[in-house]
């Protein structure tokens, strides 16, 4: 298992909508999430920035991610995602979302 957190910015306007879409994520959406090896998935806001934590359990997360993109549903929800949302400047170029590093974890 691998743990992720990762950072984005949230447009202050959008905060609300972003939050209600959340809290009806679409059936599908969460079926693909699954599919490929993610649990522990939450979003936390804080000063105009989401926190992403999740667990990645499977053996290849490229190919997992790939899976997800390829998803018809999944694009249609980033599709509606996005606009809400402002990628930090400090991201690499293929990140979206910008992982961060983890210093600390106790189990």
């Amino acid at each position: 298992m691998k743990r992720f957190g990762q950072i984005i910015g949230i447009r202050p306007e959008q905060f609300e909508r972003y939050k209600s879409y959340h809290s009806n994520v679409w059936p599908e959406v969460l079926e693909k999430i699954r599919e490929c090896h993610i649990k522990n998935y939450s979003i936390y806001r804080k000063n105009g920035f989401l926190f992403a934590y999740f667990e990645y359990y499977g053996e290849d997360f490229a190919k997992d991610m790939q899976k997800m993109a390829a998803d018809e549903k999944t694009q249609e929800w980033w599709e509606i995602m996005k606009p809400m949302q402002q990628p930090v400047t400090n991201r690499l170029p293929d990140e979206w979302w910008a992982n961060m590093e983890e210093v600390f974890h106790l189990d």
